[in-house]
C-alpha cells in the first residue's frame, strides 16, 4: 500500500527528495512512497542502467503535477562524484529538502575469514558514504531546514553472528547520526535512522535468507510476517513529514517488534509448553 492512500497526495509538492542506492530494493520503496506524494525525487547509484529503469517507476507515479525525477549515477564512496551528483539534482528540482542515505554493502561473512579489505569495504559504502551524502548536502539542508534520514540494522544495536563488519558499519551511522542531530539542530536540521526489519523481496534478504531460514524469520517475528519495503517507506515519510518535526536523533526500528530480546526463543518455547498444557 502506497502511501498516497493514507495520506494528502501533495503533502511533499514542490519538495526535492535525494535517495542514494535509490535504484533498487528498499531505497527505491521509500523513493517511490515521496514520489506517490508529489515530491521531486532524485535518486543515484553506481549503475545508470540501473538508474534509469527506477526513474521510468518513479515518472509514473510521481503524484503531483509537474513532478520531476532525476537519476545520476554516483558512487558514495566518491565525495566529489556525490557533491556533482547534489549539484545537477539542485540545478533540475530544486534544493534539497530530505535526504535518504541508504547505500550500502551486505554479505556473510565469519569474523576469522573476513578480509580486511572485506570490512573496509563495508565501512566504506555504508558508513563514509554517508558521512560524504550528509556533508555534501548540507548546504541545501541549511537552506531549506531540512532532514537527514539514514537506512540503519538491526546489527547496529543488537550483535548478529557473521555480520561484524555490518554491525560496525551500521553502529557508526547511527552515532553520526545523533551528533548530527546535536550539531545540525540549529540550523533546523533534524536527523533520524530507521532500522528495518527482514523486508521480502530485497537483494538482501535473498542474499542472507534461503527459504528454510526465511520461514524461521517469519517466526521469530512477533506480528509474524515479512516488513515490505512501503513500510519503511511510509517510515521515512513519517520522519521527513510536519507530523514529526520535533523528531531527532532517534533510531525508529520497523521490524515488526523482531528485535524484542526473547521474542524468537522464549515466546516460540511458552506457546509450546502452552500447547502441551493443553493437551494434556
Amino acid at each position: 500500500m502506497l502511501v498516497q492512500q493514507l495520506l494528502p497526495a501533495d503533502l511533499f509538492r514542490n519538495q526535492t527528495v535525494f535517495v542514494t542506492g535509490g535504484g533498487s530494493g528498499i531505497n527505491l520503496g521509500v523513493a517511490k512512497n515521496f514520489a506517490a506524494l508529489g515530491a521531486h525525487v532524485a535518486i543515484c547509484g553506481r549503475t545508470q542502467e540501473k538508474l534509469d529503469a527506477a526513474a521510468v517507476e518513479l515518472r509514473a507515479i510521481g503524484a503531483a503535477p509537474g513532478a520531476k525525477v532525476c537519476a545520476v549515477a554516483a558512487d558514495v564512496r566518491d565525495a566529489a562524484a556525490l557533491d556533482a551528483a547534489f549539484a545537477r539534482s539542485q540545478d533540475e528540482l530544486g534544493p534539497m529538502n530530505v535526504l535518504v542515505s541508504g547505500a550500502a554493502g551486505n554479505f556473510l561473512a565469519p569474523a576469522e575469514k573476513l578480509s580486511s579489505n572485506g570490512f573496509k569495504t563495508v565501512i566504506d559504502i555504508d558508513l563514509i558514504g554517508s558521512f560524504n551524502a550528509s556533508r555534501g548536502a548540507f548546504a541545501q539542508l541549511q537552506q531549506t531546514r531540512g532532514c537527514l534520514i539514514y537506512i540503519s540494522a538491526g546489527m547496529a544495536y543488537m550483535p548478529h553472528a557473521f555480520q561484524a563488519h555490518v554491525g560496525a558499519a551500521k553502529a557508526g551511522i547511527d552515532m553520526l547520526m545523533k551528533n548530527l542531530a546535536i550539531e545540525w539542530g540549529r540550523y533546523g536540521v533534524r536527523a533520524n535512522s530507521i532500522v528495518p526489519g527482514p523486508i521480502e523481496g530485497t537483494e538482501g534478504l535473498k542474499r542472507l535468507a534461503n527459504p528454510t531460514v526465511k520461514d524461521s524469520l517469519v517466526q521469530a517475528v512477533p506480528l509474524r510476517r515479512m516488513g515490505t519495503v512501503d513500510d519503511i517507506g511510509q517510515t521515512a515519510v513519517f520522519l521527513a513529514s510536519p507530523l514529526a518535526s520535533y523528531i531527532t536523533g532517534c533510531v525508529v526500528v520497523c521490524d515488526g517488534g523482531q528485535n524484542l530480546v526473547g521474542s524468537a526463543l522464549f515466546n516460540r518455547g511458552a506457546e509450546q509448553m502452552l500447547h502441551a498444557a493443553g493437551a494434556a
